[in-house]
């Protein structure tokens, strides 16, 4: 069994530490980072439980402004592409504070709209600019001790599975209370002091930067190709967050359909507690990347995954396993999230570069595999859901499992590897 230090190699960041010392106690600087990325998060899902209410504001079916929740996707996977690879070059603090106040005015614009065609505009806006936990994230991997270094990603996850959980739940509570706009507007007071607090606290950030300012998001193919550990994270993520979302975003269809247990909406909202689940195992996976290394973790996980598929083929008719797979799925999701995300961090020279190519290969992996479900939910109902994130699970291990040569940027240490 490899030591805690072996585990995980230390990020090869090839970029002096700033001499500064942080403005925090690390402990401190660390649970406000977790919190500044539950809020920050919590803005790219909160349009979804508020749609019936937007719908009902604005004189319109809330099938008419769903597609402002898919802008929110949208915008987000923008934001990854464009700002996210700009932590390697760019000042973090003056980048997080500028990312938060354009959330903020985004998020305010948005309360005040007078129809979708703004608040959409002002949702991609805020969704896009709200990237700031995937600019923590490098950083909190590289000044964590090399024996905790997961440890420190997984309280990162765990905050950012809290925001999620409670855009879906609180948010949709708050919004039947006050009104959708009340959220929008707490939204925005919440990320603009937490997201100027953290940039404030943020250790000093000398790096000049050399060359254009958007060569990270040019350099994403090649940084791909040259790690294999990158590379297989990438893919085994998308796999595994692929198939959560397909049994995750079609799960309202069971719960509220005639044909399923036709619980109403409000009912149905409060599965998304289930999540919190994530946020509890967090620190548990963190604490076995360090020990045991990643690969174990995330084999690990996938025999989760494998067992919640069927799970949820029976909670298509029994609830209690309906309940129990919920468990599993989110366990699965974040225990393989923290070794996968560790590793891409850890793997190659621009850590800020290799998180955005692991971010944006779950999410695309992610949407593609909900589209595909709810097609298959129309033509075979759950059990279609089912079969496809079965298959999600069955790519994402088999397309990883033969070893590619090792890249000039490949992981020095093997126990890292499968």
């Amino acid at each position: 069994m490899p030591s805690a230090t072996q585990a995980i190699p230390a990020p090869r960041t090839g970029v002096r530490r700033p001499a500064a010392a942080p403005s925090l106690p690390p402990t401190l600087l660390l649970t406000l980072i977790a919190l500044c990325t539950a809020v920050t998060a919590a803005n790219i899902y909160l349009a979804a439980p508020l749609l019936p209410l937007i719908a009902h504001d604005f004189g319109s079916a809330p099938s008419a402004v769903a597609w402002i929740a898919s802008v929110a996707q949208f915008g987000y996977a923008t934001g990854l592409l464009f700002f996210a690879p700009l932590g390697d070059t760019v000042n973090r603090r003056r980048l997080v504070a500028a990312l938060s106040l354009i959330t903020t005015a985004a998020l305010t614009l948005g309360a005040f709209s007078g129809g979708t065609t703004t608040l959409a505009a002002a949702v991609f806006v805020a969704a896009a600019a709200t990237v700031v936990p995937q600019l923590l994230v490098p950083l909190v991997a590289a000044r964590a001790p090399a024996g905790r270094r997961a440890r420190h990603v997984a309280a990162v996850i765990a905050g950012l599975f809290t925001g999620i959980v409670a855009a879906r739940v609180l948010g949709g509570l708050i919004g039947q209370a006050f009104g959708w706009r009340i959220v929008f507007v707490g939204a925005a007071v919440l990320t603009a002091a937490l997201g100027l607090a953290t940039a404030w606290a943020l250790p000093a950030d000398s790096r000049p930067r050399t060359g254009p300012l958007f060569a990270g998001l040019r350099a994403l193919p090649s940084v791909v190709r040259t790690s294999p550990d990158l590379w297989r994270a990438c893919l085994r993520q998308a796999g595994m967050y692929g198939a959560w979302s397909a049994l995750w975003t079609s799960l309202a269809l069971l719960l509220t359909g005639d044909g399923g247990y036709g619980l109403s909406t409000a009912t149905a909202g409060l599965f998304g507690l289930f999540g919190l689940t994530a946020s509890a195992v967090a620190p548990l996976a963190g604490g076995f990347v360090d020990r045991f290394g990643a690969a174990k973790v995330v084999r690990s996980a996938y025999l989760l995954a494998a067992v919640s598929v069927p799970l949820f083929w029976l909670g298509g008719s029994t609830l209690w396993a309906l309940c129990a797979a919920a468990i599993v799925v989110h366990a699965a999701l974040v225990t393989s999230h923290v070794a996968n995300q560790t590793l891409a961090l850890t793997t190659t020279s621009t850590p800020a570069t290799a998180n955005t190519a692991y971010v944006v290969a779950g999410f695309a992996g992610g949407a593609l595999a909900s589209a595909l479900a709810g097609s298959a939910f129309t033509q075979w109902g759950w059990g279609g859901v089912c079969a496809v994130a079965g298959v999600w699970l069955l790519l994402g291990w088999t397309t990883t499992s033969v070893r590619r040569g090792p890249g000039r940027n490949a992981s020095a240490t093997a126990s890292v590897r499968r």
